[in-house]
């Protein structure tokens, strides 16, 4: 089954097929993890664990899989991408409430700044930006795969330069590196994601 295609798994997963549905999770994992960092800033991750969230995520998709009506891997990935939106939503919504228990005394909250960071995790499909449209697709889920059999911080570098769009700076201090030590980690992490099949234009 390893060697199925991510279409058949699918196929296999709707009509009751657990052990397909599990494969093709095990695929989906990196690129549900890149979109989770995405979602949830630092400040929530101090609280959130993003794979808590992709573990809900999983679950979900386990109890609702047959609810899903596509028949081809790009309406699966909106459609599970959708599922782990919603729990990252969720999850800034506590986040808020708990920031406002913890200050309502001495500092009133912001509304309009939360709701914007909770529009933050909407839909990808709003997003327009190269950097983010990389993540969509089939090749978004190969391209997070690939990235995931990187070292930690190579991936992490590249991540946060051609997907978040940090610079140099910003990355070296998110890594506490130095920023010449960041430029390495990048160079070395596309050499080697081309070594795996990657190309540098995805970025």
């Amino acid at each position: 089954m390893n060697n199925d295609t991510n279409s058949a798994l699918l196929q296999r997963a709707k009509v009751g097929d657990r052990d397909a549905l599990g494969s093709l999770l095990n695929r989906y994992r990196p690129y549900l993890r890149i979109l989770a960092l995405r979602y949830l800033d630092s400040g929530v991750r101090q609280r959130v664990d993003p794979s808590d969230v992709i573990q809900q995520t999983c679950l979900d998709i386990h109890r609702d899989i047959g609810g899903f009506r596509g028949e081809h891997e790009a309406e699966w990935i909106g459609w599970v991408r959708r599922i782990l939106e919603n729990n990252v939503n969720q999850v800034i919504r506590r986040h808020i409430q708990a920031q406002k228990r913890s200050v309502r005394k001495e500092v009133k909250i912001d509304n309009s700044s939360a709701a914007h960071r909770i529009q933050r995790a909407g839909p990808v499909s709003n997003e327009s930006s190269p950097s983010q449209r990389v993540m969509r697709g089939e090749q978004a889920v190969r391209l997070a795969m690939l990235l995931g059999r990187l070292p930690e911080d190579q991936r992490e570098a590249l991540r946060l330069r051609y997907l978040e769009g940090k610079t140099l700076q910003q990355i070296a201090e998110s890594i506490t590196r130095s920023e010449m030590a960041v430029a390495g980690l990048l160079k070395r992490g596309l050499r080697n994601l081309r070594e795996l099949g990657g190309t540098e234009s995805k970025f």
